[in-house]
């Protein structure tokens, strides 16, 4: 996830492994209850996933279905359908088919092949919560120099990303069998230690990033392993001293601002150090995310991180939402994981990229209903 809204806690995407997803909000202050208590109509028994209920309903159920413009959503399902569930084979060729028609055949189709379930917990729960996510976009060097002297590293020499390595204040403390396993695995130098933490946390990210001989490129950094620590929230760590009563971003970063010797003890509160792998960003690409756990590319305001017990990866899944910051009822797909998203009725909105998108997403904590759609006859997940 989430980030602390950057630095509480989130984690975007990367490969097609499983990331270092823990990293999803909880400091952020739940606002009063935004949805009405939900009116469902089930047509028939629930079906029992490994920590959820899904309970059928009739199309009618799915508010703001006939509103919807499906066009991004419908670009994100068929990138969903590269990597397709089983039960998903047929359907996914007749999703491909309706690339370019219109929203009308869509939703007649819909209706026609698609039965909507309203995801409940095991306990019979409807309502549950929305955090939201983003990809960093940091200004960077290949080398250091003044001002750019903050590392970000591949993995180390004889570390494959099992068992437990060094924390992060040997790492950064200069531990010698830390720093001698580091040497020549640097893949950048960013300016500021806590924009090495954001990377950290949200798990990628892009670098603007400058090489030796002058050339800026764009380029993408994602997720290859953690040193296997646990993750502590440093906004967490702050609220506990009492050192600031606003745990978002913004609050932070004016903590930081002002205690700039106190930085670094406030870094270190957190022994989870995470590794990168390059990745090059092809002008094609610009406009897409990065493959989140399912391992397809992320589409802003389409893709969402699930609890992967309770919606399987590439199910398109109706949204709603509603609180200060997000008004949403619409169609989304279950693209991505985080180790934070846990429970039956739980997403993680994946924003965009840059410091718009942060700082729209650091403010998403608000209510939710869900709805995963599955190929009528097909065989349940």
């Amino acid at each position: 996830m989430p980030l602390l809204v950057a630095a509480v806690g989130v984690l975007a995407a990367c490969g097609t492994q499983p990331k270092a997803p823990d990293e999803r909000p909880s400091e952020a202050v739940v606002q009063p209850r935004a949805l009405p208590v939900l009116q469902a109509h089930p047509i028939g028994p629930s079906v029992k996933r490994e920590n959820a209920l899904w309970t059928p309903v009739s199309w009618g159920d799915l508010p703001g279905f006939e509103q919807d413009d499906f066009s991004n959503a419908w670009a994100s399902w068929v990138r969903s359908c590269e990597r397709p569930h089983a039960s998903w084979l047929q359907a996914c060729a007749q999703v491909r088919e309706l690339l370019m028609a219109d929203d009308a055949q869509r939703r007649q189709w819909m209706r026609a092949a698609l039965q909507p379930y309203l995801v409940r917990s095991s306990g019979g729960s409807d309502l549950g919560m929305l955090t939201a996510y983003y990809e960093p976009v940091m200004q960077a060097r290949r080398l250091p120099d003044e001002g750019f002297g903050v590392p970000l590293y591949g993995l180390p020499a004889g570390f494959n990303g099992n068992g437990t390595w060094f924390n992060r204040q040997q790492i950064e403390g200069g531990h010698p069998g830390a720093q001698a396993a580091l040497r020549g695995r640097e893949i950048a130098w960013l300016s500021d230690p806590v924009d090495a933490l954001v990377l950290h946390i949200q798990g990628s990210g892009r670098l603007i990033l400058q090489e030796p001989d002058g050339q800026v490129r764009q380029v993408r950094v994602a997720y290859a392993a953690t040193n296997n620590h646990p993750y502590k929230s440093v906004g967490r760590w702050l609220l506990e001293r009492r050192l600031i009563t606003d745990a978002s971003w913004p609050g932070i970063k004016a903590w930081v601002d002002a205690n700039p010797a106190r930085v670094q003890e406030m870094l270190w509160s957190n022994p989870r150090y995470v590794f990168f792998r390059e990745e090059a960003l092809p002008a094609e690409e610009i406009e897409i995310g990065p493959r989140g756990a399912q391992g397809v590319p992320l589409t802003p305001g389409r893709s969402i991180a699930v609890d992967r017990r309770s919606i399987p990866y590439g199910t398109p899944v109706w949204l709603m939402t509603a609180g200060p910051t997000l008004n949403e009822q619409r169609l989304v797909l279950a693209q991505d994981t985080g180790s934070a998203i846990v429970g039956a009725v739980r997403a993680d909105y994946f924003i965009g990229w840059g410091k718009e998108a942060g700082d729209l997403a650091g403010r998403v904590k608000q209510d939710l209903y869900l709805w995963a759609l599955w190929p009528k006859g097909a065989p349940l997940p």
